[in-house]
């Protein structure tokens, strides 16, 4: 882990703090005692808006500076502060944001209006709590809702998920990483969400990393050609505005929010949440490029990541976030905590709330995501202010920005979804976007043994009498494509949590109707000598298991069991191509010569069709490798333009094939 400044305080004195603390904020407990009730409040919420209906903050015509100087210099400082809570939506009730003023609202994993619900159900549950922050509040200030969206919709029931950004910078197509952006954008306002967190801007450098897949790839200037992805969500500036602020086109775009700033690529041995050990050079010259491309296309919002820098926590770091990030890269949006982030500036977490607030918000971070204690950061925020210990100014700063982000993205004027995008979800169009994304993602390592032909594209009819088999855990399982971020934080394996074609599926539709194709997930050495002569070939899909953030680290990166038995079993007697369905580069050297092709899927999301379409030739294998694929992982990190570079398929390496012609 990073070095940990420790601060040493008086005992004496830390001890009449805490007295004085606790006093203040008791005292502040028992005059809310006494305050009206929620519904009281609510009651003369009509009259006080009614007093507000010719302010120029609610009039679309009045430039957006003015809209926000004259709502900031209403607002209270609870309300401001309220502005810059972020809560979970499962405590997002009518009461905590009457009560709170809540400035921004999340859907945390795994919480959905309900199993399989369709956008209607979303579109009804963000409306709730926009009705309680637009009509119970004085001010009227609207919810901005956020919702993770890294790779497509994903936690959204029959979304198009898409495949992972690691599979997205092998296409090399930053038009494509447009399109998608917009596609995504659709389907997420298909269920009346204007927020995302997305993209992962992260320039992952070593692949033990769980987070390495969300990465495009461990070259920089690759990872800033795919900030396209940006003007997708948000749409492109025109002409006339102005680069470099946040910028949302309309009801049919979403806010983006560029993660997680900065270095989070870099830790030391991948691990998440570590130390990143850089020099200011190599920090501005690997890490910081794209975000500078991000905030030139408008990103409206950043978040910081909860690694260290040289030790320094990232929430804590004044220098890159207000110093860097805002001043002298004149980042006009505003910057967001990761989950509990402010949190985790101490070890123990939450071991001294009241110094992480004061740190993190003193470093410049204007919304803090505080899923469940709100309240507790709240108090403590308002007491911080108070005794003067954060000035005024740097609460103003922070809510100004929010205020801009809201009324660029229309908020103040259409705060209410467009049911008429609920058909957007999940539609073919989209789809067939996915497939396209899958097939120039997909890299071909290897084709054909030595002295021997090519195997791919395979044949969509096999030689006479004979049949295809298909094995491996991989090769009928839809949560195994998809990855992480997928319905659920983790992800999970099977067929039931969406709806997708499998690679299996694909394989199906591809060969000509009426050839057998036999499925066997873990075939033993028995099966396959006896039935060898049976089979014209074999496609193996093996890989990981889904995963997310810290639960992926891995310091090994082999195959994971039964997949090497497989590969040896299938491979060592039938003509086989070996499909790796991985967030990143694996070890595959033992088996390589036991296979006759080898392809690199990724995390291919919901359209395995995609797949069978390069394997059988409808479309040639274009991919190159975002990332360097090593020997061995005593090799790492290693990265392109290394020194001691000796990879086993180098940083842009790909096989082409040209589509069949039968």
């Amino acid at each position: 882990m990073g070095v940990r400044r420790r601060v040493v305080v008086d005992a004496a004195a830390l001890l009449i703090l805490q007295l004085c603390c606790c006093c203040i904020i008791a005292l502040a407990r028992a005059a809310a005692a006494t305050m009206p009730s929620a519904t009281d409040i609510v009651g003369d919420v009509g009259e006080r808006q009614q007093q507000e209906v010719g302010a120029k903050y609610r009039d679309p015509r009045q430039p957006l500076n003015a809209r926000v100087d004259d709502l900031l210099r209403r607002m209270t400082l609870a309300e401001k502060i309220g502005q810059m809570s972020q809560i979970d939506r499962e405590n997002a009730t009518a009461g905590v944001i009457s009560k709170y003023f809540i400035g921004s609202v999340l859907r945390g994993g795994g919480r959905v209006p309900a199993a399989g619900a369709p956008p209607e159900a979303w579109v009804e549950m963000v409306e709730e709590i926009q009705r309680a922050a637009v009509s119970s509040t004085r001010l009227g200030i609207p919810v901005m809702f956020g919702i993770d969206a890294v790779h497509g919709h994903g936690y959204v029931y029959k979304a198009t998920v898409f495949p992972h950004n690691v599979g997205l910078g092998c296409t090399r197509d930053p038009e494509l990483a447009r399109k998608i952006g917009a596609a995504v954008a659709l389907e997420v306002r298909a269920t009346g969400i204007p927020f995302i967190f997305a993209p992962c801007l992260a320039v992952c450098r070593d692949p033990r990393w769980g987070r390495c897949y969300e990465s495009f790839s461990e070259h920089p200037e690759l990872v800033q050609n795919m900030t396209s992805i940006v003007s997708g969500f948000q749409g492109e500036i025109p002409a006339t505005g102005r680069l470099g602020t946040p910028y949302v086109a309309g009801q049919r775009n979403v806010a983006a929010c560029a993660k997680h700033y900065v270095g989070d690529g870099g830790t030391t041995r991948g691990i998440n949440e570590n130390n990143t050990v850089a020099t200011f050079h190599d920090l501005l010259g690997i890490h910081m490029r794209p975000y500078y491309t991000a905030a030139i296309r408008g990103v409206s919002t950043i978040m910081v990541s909860y690694s260290s820098w040289n030790g320094v926590k990232m929430h804590a770091n004044r220098f890159l976030i207000t110093d860097f990030l805002k001043t002298r890269l004149r980042f006009r949006g505003f910057v967001l905590s990761d989950w509990l982030g402010l949190d985790r500036i101490t070890s123990p977490e939450h071991a001294d709330y009241l110094l992480s607030i004061k740190l993190g918000i003193l470093a410049g971070i204007d919304m803090v995501m505080i899923p469940y204690r709100y309240t507790e950061f709240i108090d403590d925020l308002t007491l911080l202010v108070q005794n003067g210990t954060i000035p005024l100014s740097r609460i103003d700063d922070a809510v100004r920005r929010i205020l801009r982000v809201k009324f660029t993205m229309g908020l103040f004027d259409n705060p209410y979804a467009d049911t008429s995008l609920v058909g957007e979800l999940g539609k073919q169009e989209h789809r067939d976007l996915a497939r396209e994304a899958v097939r120039k993602s997909l890299v071909l390592l290897k084709n054909g043994k030595p002295g021997a032909k090519p195997l791919l594209p395979l044949p969509k009819k096999p030689s006479y009498g004979r049949s295809v088999l298909v094995a491996g855990s991989h090769g009928d399982d839809l949560g195994s494509q998809c990855g992480g971020w997928t319905i659920t934080w983790q992800g999970q394996t099977g067929n039931n949590l969406t709806a997708g074609t499998t690679i299996l599926d694909g394989i199906k539709r591809a060969v000509v109707p009426g050839t057998d194709v036999v499925y066997s997930e873990n075939p033993d050495a028995g099966f396959v000598q006896q039935n060898k002569a049976r089979f014209d070939y074999a496609i193996v899909v093996v890989g990981e298991p889904p995963y997310a953030e810290t639960h992926g680290d891995n310091l090994n990166l082999t195959i994971p069991a039964p997949g090497p038995d497989v590969i040896r079993n299938v491979c060592g007697s039938i003509r086989c191509v070996v499909v790796l369905v991985s967030g990143r580069p694996l070890v595959v050297e033992p088996f390589i010569d036991a296979m006759d092709a080898l392809v690199a899927a990724w995390l291919p999301g919901t359209e395995g069709q995609g797949v069978s379409d390069v394997l059988f030739g409808d479309y040639g294998f274009t991919g190159k490798l975002s990332r360097t694929w090593f020997r061995s992982v005593d090799q790492l990190p290693m990265n392109v333009g290394d020194a001691h570079y000796d990879p086993l398929f180098p940083f842009g390496f790909g096989l082409e094939t040209q589509p069949s012609t039968y």
